[in-house]
């Protein structure tokens, strides 16, 4: 028996994780190049030229908030069958937040799968679903930086200094001292990358959209006929078929 032949049963799962995989590359280029012609204010996003899964992202932080100032950078990771699941998110410099774990890694409802789970306190709804994308992934990134979720907190010290920030009206400050703190030091990291961070609402909001760079995109700007969905089941058959008449059984 040959170890190097492949059942028809794993020929079409094959096939089928191929179509999966395109499928996902396809999705996510189409979603970058529609943040590059239509930016929106807050982020920005840029795709490894290497590997279409990995992006990173610049945070900054919202005008008339403790991170005003602030550029958080992140990596964005996809999953292979993404938009049906989520991807992940980890922030790449300190973050002193109720729902950033201390490694960097974010936990927000959005992100997480939509299956039942009475002990997290969240809705199915409030869950990742594939009509959500990456624009709304992080414009509620950017909610969450200034109203954390406090019920089920990542950092359950952060999320205690937090409450009491906000139940001392302010007077408590242990909170904002440390934000403000982590504010500062992510300005140093973005003039090590000759980013110029929006202050004011007026440079925090985008006017007008900058022309597209096709630098990265179309390394992954691939023919639209090798997305043709409709004929995946039978392609599929069809490799099943040319497997079983070469005589490749089952293993």
């Amino acid at each position: 028996m040959n170890p190097f032949r492949l059942s028809s049963h794993m020929l079409s799962r094959c096939v089928s994780y191929i179509f999966l995989v395109s499928g996902a590359i396809r999705a996510l280029t189409l979603e970058l190049k529609g943040l590059q012609t239509s930016p929106v204010e807050g982020f920005t996003v840029t795709a490894n030229e290497d590997n279409m899964f990995v992006w990173t992202v610049a945070l900054y932080g919202p005008p008339g908030t403790l991170y005003q100032g602030g550029y958080f950078k992140a990596v964005l990771k996809f999953p292979s069958n993404y938009p049906y699941a989520p991807p992940s998110i980890k922030f790449l410099n300190k973050v002193w937040h109720p729902n950033v774990y201390e490694n960097g890694d974010l936990c927000i409802s959005i992100l997480h799968p939509p299956v039942d789970d009475p002990h997290s306190g969240e809705l199915a709804c409030e869950r990742w679903n594939p009509t959500q994308n990456v624009r709304t992934i992080l414009l509620s990134v950017i909610s969450l930086l200034n109203e954390p979720n406090t019920s089920s907190p990542a950092n359950v010290d952060a999320s205690v200094m937090y409450r009491k920030w906000k139940e001392s009206g302010g007077k408590n400050d242990e909170y904002a001292r440390l934000v403000r703190k982590q504010v500062e030091a992510s300005r140093l990291d973005a003039e090590k990358d000759g980013v110029v961070v929006p202050e004011t609402l007026e440079e925090y909001c985008i006017k007008t959209a900058p022309k597209p760079s096709d630098d990265c995109t179309d390394a992954f700007d691939l023919d639209e006929d090798y997305y043709d969905y409709g004929d995946e089941s039978d392609d599929e058959e069809e490799y099943e078929e040319n497997a079983e008449d070469s005589g490749q059984g089952e293993n």
